[in-house]
């Protein structure tokens, strides 16, 4: 037998223990953390208290055994709800005699046939969600709030023939607002120790008024039962009033009664709404698993209503329930406790008698030595009844969402009656999109966990209205598909103002807002063209594509892949078949980025070909532009002029256009002295911590800051964060000056077309032009010839006509020259202020690799960045310097910045078994960014005791001294075993002292070439690759990389040298994003 091993515990303090290492907003997070840091278990002491925190399916197995173990009903967040509920069947001991009472009279009541009776009650109840959604439009939904509502009456209604009608009106039932407020503070009082209470007097006050006003509203559901007793309802509190305990024939109390109807609304209604909405979050993020549901639904329900019969041929939008309580289970974990004395669990962890043992399910169920590789993948196809039924004999207790043995949820067969009905409902009459496609996945918990901030819309499918689909829900006949109809589409409108002209729908599929803005763009030049448009992303489209009337598609590639709003619309038209978009007239323009040259715009041409191929009409030839050049901008107005809207002049008629006033496009300005500003949405506020230099004087400047999150945004080492900057104070103060505008000037923005700048409010002039507009992207040819009109003398107008022609590529694109800077060459061209702000484009956020790893600290991030700072191209008196770079320097302790946190590519984060996978990583410069968060991550991961796997690191600097960023920690790191550095520096000559440290290597990919052996034996052991750098970095090191397979692969007489490099290329296409994979930048 093995010797006991001692269980991992992280230092604490003394007293409270390690009450600090616990957030008390969001104590899941950091019990991941610490899971990833310690590994299977490890150990917490809260105010003398001990918590045993298991993580592997191998233990969670032994631990339910319910003949060693039992539910451990005295935690904390448990022992704070039960001074609500009392001995309500969730919070009880099991042991207790009225949870045994309860139990066994309820247990009938929850058979299938008392379950298939409440069908109709459920429907009802789903059917005024959905009708919500129909009336409501487009507009945005808030989806877990909707999810609670439902979830709540369904229960109320179904359990006890009580009411909360929550969605006939705004504010919520008392009941409801208590119960929210009581399970929050349940969790927080949960972290208190008790002789604090007198510092929260208010919060206890309140705490206990909330219980006050949950017994009473279940005490008088109860009161009118036995006032107004029904024979034939079959119901929950039927079954308490009228049961009898078959072992000692004793009826359920009143009092139980009142604890277990609270129980009921309390415990159901939370799960199902948190399952629901990471359902419809994880269906949106993969159109793959929303398309298949939506077919099964289609294909077994048609356009009939919603039966009980259906619910059971629905194998796959069981499987996506069953995989999103897998990825996410709203309930995050139980408590256990040894049943009669000391064990002993996994051969080795002694558990002593009292001692809470408590399963984090969000970890258990994630198990690779279960769920292999992709263990953090959402893929509803291992849940499918024959793979689902395999895992849980071979790995039992791998799924444990519902709980254990005796204490799992009694109410299962309802949540999943109704949770299947509801995704039923929905997918066949819905189609939905994400509200903001850039949202990120943050979690609020009280007793249970729900996606926090996650909002989307949806739009009916089938040419249905609102009244149409209440007769679809119903049953009604011809309420199914209606012959002719196709999807109806809103007239289009700026700022609330119906706009008059032939219609044109724009859709955009952007990540970065660049796309965006070019349909802004189009959108806003519509008008003069005799076009009235609509913008929507193009997530908007999927299965809603308008007939009769011209559409445009405006997308970009990343890797490959469609923006975050494009992924259900591309997945749609590559599955549908025949001539689907027959008599649809379209254009499509695509960005993307030469770099990634095998799946160059290959979204944009895929949208192309496809709607084509599928009956489409082009109405121009498809237009390109490539961001390497830095000219999308321009790109686009050339396309946009001089194809696409001659082309709709051919196809549609054009307008005189001699009348408008090309200096004044669709923007008005008024000055004002109120101050008042407008911030962007899309990001998040955070606090600046520190911020350091981190290279000598005389090198180019490379600077470490570190912020303060928001608590409820996580990352995982790898990702980016995307920050919403400023443009420098100089660039400001020049438009200023220009304009002759004080700084204190405030506008008001009026617009008559699509503009992402503040309108109709007054807005300091510095904040529109510091946080708003793109102040030094180099001018476009439209720009200039808007100059051309606005300018008098003939002499400057002739000079700006060699800039728009031959001349711009020259002297104005590649040397960067901004608008700006041409109203300061040509001072005479009056342009107006509008007219200036109306051509540039919007600010838009910009992403860096994050520096650190969430292990060293759960709620930090750190950016690691050159400042660019360079002579301007455009005049060398003046400076170029980078508008986030610069932001970021500008930045100091105590100051507040917008950033976000942006998801890297799935294969660029550290390997989810990182005791059995190595990792080489290769990076120069800043690029050690990523890498930094990857060592710092198994360093903390060591430093608990583990033994992880060896990694390599290559990075190339050019100095010892000088630029060798973060020394001193990689040392440290390498002394514990973290990683083994392999440095090479590339202005240190031979010779000198240095080199030898680098083994005369001064680029890495020359360290990786000399050390190819080392590089070998840890591939052959399974070793996945990251690189990160520049693109010339990227090229070297794939060069190198083939160099190194050509040698270890044996020559073979029957293949030329070419042959044999080409067969090692495609070998290395089929690795990348798999065991290869960059993260390269300009």
């Amino acid at each position: 037998m093995a010797a006991e091993v001692p269980i991992p515990k992280p230092p604490g303090l003394p007293i409270v223990g390690n009450v600090t290492d616990i957030d008390p907003t969001f104590p899941l997070g950091s019990f991941l953390n610490l899971s990833e840091k310690y590994g299977e278990i490890f150990k917490l002491t809260i105010f003398g208290n001990t918590i045993n925190v298991v993580s592997s399916q191998a233990l969670a197995h032994e631990l339910c055994d319910e003949k060693r173990f039992k539910k451990h009903s005295a935690n904390a967040t448990l022992t704070q709800i039960s001074n609500g509920v009392h001995d309500g069947l969730f919070t009880a001991a099991t042991e207790a005699h009225a949870w045994g009472v309860a139990h066994r009279v309820l247990v009938p009541a929850f058979g299938p046939m008392d379950i298939h009776a409440m069908f109709p009650e459920m429907h009802e109840i789903a059917s005024q969600l959905a009708l919500k959604w129909a009336r409501h439009g487009s507009q945005r939904i808030m989806v877990t709030d909707d999810f609670t509502r439902l979830t709540l009456d369904t229960l109320a209604l179904c359990s006890m023939n009580y009411r909360f009608n929550s969605f006939y009106h705004d504010e919520m039932h008392p009941f409801i607002n208590a119960m929210g407020d009581f399970l929050t503070e349940c969790g927080a009082r949960a972290f208190r120790p008790g002789i604090t209470s007198i510092f929260y007097r208010q919060a206890n006050k309140k705490y206990w008024e909330d219980i006050e006003i949950l017994r009473k509203t279940a005490e008088g559901v109860l009161i009118e039962r036995k006032a107004n007793p029904s024979s034939d309802r079959k119901d929950l509190l039927g079954a308490m009033l009228q049961g009898i305990d078959p072992k000692t024939k004793e009826k359920v109390s009143d009092s139980s009664i009142i604890d277990n109807l609270i129980t009921f609304l309390i415990a159901g209604h939370e799960t199902t709404s948190g399952m629901l909405s990471f359902a419809f979050y994880q269906m949106l993020r993969h159109p793959e698993v929303y398309r298949k549901a939506q077919e099964e639904v289609d294909n077994v329900i048609g356009t009939g209503a919603v039966k009980a019969e259906h619910l059971s041929k629905l194998p796959y939008v069981s499987a996506v329930l069953k995989e999103t309580l897998r990825h996410t289970p709203t309930i995050n974990g139980f408590g256990l406790t040894p049943k009669d004395h000391d064990e002993l669990i996994g051969g080795k962890y002694h558990i002593k008698m009292g001692e809470t043992v408590f399963l984090l399910l969000a970890k258990i169920q994630k198990d690779p030595m279960v769920f292999g590789d992709d263990a953090e993948e959402f893929q509803p196809e291992r849940m499918l009844d024959e793979n689902f039924n395999r895992l849980m004999k071979e790995y039992p207790d791998c799924w444990k969402p519902f709980g254990n043995g005796a204490r799992a949820c009694i109410g299962r067969p309802f949540a999943w009656q109704e949770a299947v009905l509801v995704m039923a409902m929905l997918l066949q009459n819905f189609n939905f999109f994400f509200d903001d496609p850039s949202y990120q996945l943050a979690i609020k918990q009280t007793l249970t966990i729900k996606p926090k901030g996650f909002n989307m819309r949806a739009m009916l499918r089938d040419g249905l209205t609102a009244t149409a689909l209440e007769h679809r829900l119903t049953g009604e006949a011809g309420s199914g598909l209606r012959n002719g109809t196709s999807p109806s589409h809103p007239k289009a409108a700026v700022n609330g103002v119906k706009q008059a002209g032939k219609p044109l729908k724009i859709y955009y599929g952007s990540n970065t807002g660049t796309c965006e803005s070019l349909a802004q763009r189009l959108a806003a030049d519509a008008a003069s063209h005799g076009f009235a448009a609509v913008i929507d992303p193009l997530d908007a489209a999927r299965q809603n594509l308008p007939s009769g009337q011209p559409v445009v598609f405006i997308t970009a590639s990343y890797e490959g892949q469609p923006p975050d709003n494009a992924n259900l619309f591309c997945d749609w038209i590559t599955s549908v078949k025949g001539a689907e978009f027959k008599g649809i007239p379209y254009a499509v323009f695509g960005c993307g980025h030469r770099d990634w040259s095998q799946t160059f715009h290959r979204i944009p041409r895929l949208v192309d070909t496809t709607m084509e191929a599928q009956g489409g009409t082009r109405i121009c030839p498809l237009g390109l532009a490539d961001a390497y050049d830095g000219q999308i901008l321009s790109d686009f107005e050339q396309w946009e002029d001089d194809v696409f809207w001659p082309a709709m002049a051919g196809k549609y008629g054009g307008v005189e256009d001699s009348d408008n006033d090309k200096l004044s496009p669709n923007l008005s300005i008024e000055l004002s002295t109120p101050r008042s500003s407008t911030l962007r949405q899309d990001v998040r506020e955070a606090n600046v911590i520190s911020a350091e230099v981190l290279t000598a004087p005389g090198a180019p400047v490379k600077k470490h800051v570190e912020f303060e999150l928001p608590s409820d945004i996580s990352y995982r080492a790898g990702d980016y964060l995307a920050i919403l900057p400023i443009n420098p104070k100089e660039s400001v103060a020049r438009v200023l000056r220009h304009f002759h505008l004080a700084w204190d000037a405030n506008l008001t923005i009026r617009s008559q077309g699509p503009t992402m700048l503040p309108t109709n409010v007054p807005v300091p002039v510095a904040d529109v032009l510091g946080a708003y507009v793109e102040l030094a992207q180099p001018a476009t040819k439209r720009n200039i010839l808007s100059l051309i009109e606005a300018a008098k003398d003939e002499h400057v107008k002739a000079r700006l006509q060699e800039l728009a022609g031959d001349a711009y590529t020259n002297e104005v694109s590649l040397k960067r020259v901004s608008l700006l800077d041409l109203l300061e060459r040509f001072p005479t061209v009056a342009l107006p202020l509008g007219t200036f702000l109306a051509l540039l484009p919007p600010m838009r956020v910009r992403q860096y690799s994050i520096s650190s790893s969430p292990l060293w600290k759960s709620t930090h991030a750190t950016l690691t960045y050159t400042l660019l700072d360079e002579p301007a191209l455009s005049d060398p008196v003046q400076r170029h310097t980078g508008v986030a770079s610069s932001y970021l320097t500008s930045l100091r302790a105590g100051d507040k910045v917008n950033l976000a946190i942006r998801q890297s590519h799935a294969a660029f984060h550290l390997p989810i078994d990182p005791e059995k996978t190595p990792i080489i990583c290769i990076c120069a410069g800043a690029g050690l960014a990523p890498f930094r968060g990857f060592i710092q991550e198994r360093a903390a991961q060591i430093g608990t005791g583990r033994k992880l796997a060896p990694a390599l690191l290559f990075f190339g600097c050019r100095t010892p001294g000088v630029d060798d960023l973060y020394r001193e920690e990689f040392e440290q790191w390498q002394t514990m075993g973290a990683v083994d550095m392999r440095r090479c520096y590339s202005r240190v000559d031979e010779g000198m002292a240095e080199a030898e440290e680098a083994k005369g290597c001064k680029h890495v990919n020359d360290r990786l070439w000399r050390d190819r052996a080392d590089v070998l034996a840890l591939w052959e052991k399974g070793a996945k690759m990251y690189v990160c750098g520049s693109r010339s970095i990227g090229e070297a090191v794939k060069n190198a990389v083939v160099r190194i397979w050509l040698e270890k692969e044996p020559s073979d007489e029957n293949m030329s040298e070419e042959e044999r490099r080409q067969k090692t290329l495609k070998w290395f296409d089929s690795i990348r994003n798999e065991r290869y994979t960059t993260d390269v930048f300009d």
